[in-house]
């Protein structure tokens, strides 16, 4: 049993749905109870109604999920408590993330980005455009100068969920997306996939085409096996699926599987402007960091379609996700909506509503048992100009607010704004809605080892 709980103006005063959360607790002691206060202190109570509602559909299932395994744990000599990692590329306590399980929401993507944003910095790409193709989608986000892009929400199934996450973009292709023809008998790739089973007409099970299929027929996969030769696939069967598809379009089999790549690309390539081109980010700008288990496979296809004229792909790029679950921090986030307007006149609302934010920060370090020399905490704001109806996140610079703060403030916003929208308004008023924290707790993580450049320029062939 689940209960959502959502005031009107819950994120003013919570005091109101904490005692309807006592009441409910003990009249329900079996419920798991979801406060929006808790969930989303934020204003628009559309989506904090909308998010809340999401933690608590899954919140039984996610909490039984975690306390099972964390008993299992301790039973089997775990000393530390286990971590789970969240969608703003950082690692929570199960304990938390059993009440806030909606902070888990794209958690398995956002540390793929993590790794790659330390690998690449590492070896001097900070501006780069990852690109995590699986079995039945890709995900992609942006990073620039090593820190990933941040965003507030998304939707899911049409459902606007706000939660601090990364800001991750998916769409519907990956190696198992199936190939059909719409109703006006064009070539569509994905969403729909053959998922595990029956998966690629290759893999003995399947018969329709997919891209793994069409990979075969071009040959750019081995016809024979994948896998480093440990699993044997029927390239008679993915000819046989692609002609079929074939058929219906009046296609050869060559110009049908390489139709199919070319399609899958252009859903890609369409996936990435949404994170650059649409947020005013040029992508030949970037470096495209391909992986997952088909991302390098399609990554030069996708480099040319954009005009990205580096592509980075890492050591082991299957594992990528696991190897930056290693690179992740403990983290925290915080947030007030309070509406108010920026300029010199206003510096102690603002200091004082972010360090109150600071101070709910530094409690939560306390409680994790973070180690002070291991602590950092990031502020921002989001601002609009007064009359619009959304924002854009700003970052607030480190040490006290002052007058060159609330300056540094208004001209980031300007720039951000311009970039997004293409124009600022020089006399308009300009507002700050929500303010954030983020606490960082670092903990010991996998170092980067560089190795020495082998090999060269690949031999032309005639």
């Amino acid at each position: 049993m689940s209960v959502a709980v959502c005031l009107l103006y819950a994120y003013v005063r919570p005091d109101h749905e904490r005692l309807i959360g006592e009441i409910v607790r003990a009249e329900m002691p079996e419920a798991h109870v979801s406060l929006s206060s808790e969930v989303l202190p934020e204003f628009r109570e559309f989506e904090r109604l909308s998010t809340v509602v999401t933690n608590a559909y899954i919140g039984p299932v996610v909490a039984d999920y975690l306390a099972r395994l964390r008993g299992t744990l301790a039973d089997s000599g775990l000393g530390c408590e286990p971590h789970v990692t969240q969608s703003n590329g950082g690692i929570i306590p199960f304990v938390t993330a059993e009440r806030l399980p909606v902070r888990l929401v794209l958690s398995g993507p956002s540390t793929g980005v993590v790794g790659a944003a330390a690998v690449c910095s590492a070896a001097g790409f900070g501006d780069i455009i990852t690109f995590d193709m699986g079995g039945t989608s890709s995900d992609v986000s942006l990073v620039q100068n090593g820190e990933p892009k941040v965003t507030a929400s998304l939707e899911i199934d049409g459902r606007p969920v706000r939660s601090p996450m990364l800001d991750i973009h998916t769409v519907g292709a990956g190696g198992g997306s199936l190939a059909w023809t719409d109703s006006g008998g064009h070539l569509r790739v994905g969403p729909a996939s053959a998922g595990a089973f029956p998966g690629p007409a290759c893999y003995g099970h399947g018969d329709e085409a997919t891209v793994t299929d069409a990979n075969v027929v071009l040959r750019v996969l081995n016809p024979e096996y994948l896998l480093n030769g440990q699993l044997k696939i029927d390239h008679v069967a993915s000819y046989r699926a692609v002609r079929r598809l074939a058929e219906r379009l009046g296609l050869s089999v060559p110009d049908t599987a390489q139709g199919i790549i070319d399609v899958v690309t252009a859903n890609m390539a369409r996936a990435i402007r949404v994170i650059s081109v649409h947020r005013g980010y040029d992508p030949r700008d970037y470096a495209l960091v391909p992986f997952g288990g088909a991302g390098p496979l399609h990554a030069a296809r996708l480099a040319a379609e954009l005009g990205c004229a580096t592509v980075v792909v890492p050591e082991i790029p299957g594992a990528q996700s696991a190897l930056g679950l290693l690179m992740t921090d403990v983290r925290g986030d915080f947030m007030r909506t309070r509406r108010v307007p920026v300029h010199e006149d206003t510096v102690d609302l603002l200091s004082e509503t972010l360090d109150d934010l600071s101070a709910s920060a530094s409690a939560w370090f306390d409680g994790e048992g973070i180690d002070p020399a291991r602590r950092s905490i990031t502020r921002g704001v989001d601002m609009r100009y007064r009359g619009q109806n959304y924002e854009l996140g700003v970052p607030v610079p480190d040490g006290p607010v002052t007058a060159e703060t609330v300056r540094r403030l208004l001209t980031d916003f300007q720039d951000a704004h311009e970039r997004m929208y293409g124009y600022r308004l020089a006399e308009a008023s300009i507002e700050a809605v929500t303010f954030r924290a983020q606490a960082v707790g670092a903990v010991s993580r996998a170092q980067i080892v560089p190795s020495a450049a082998r090999g060269g320029t690949p031999p032309r062939r005639s």
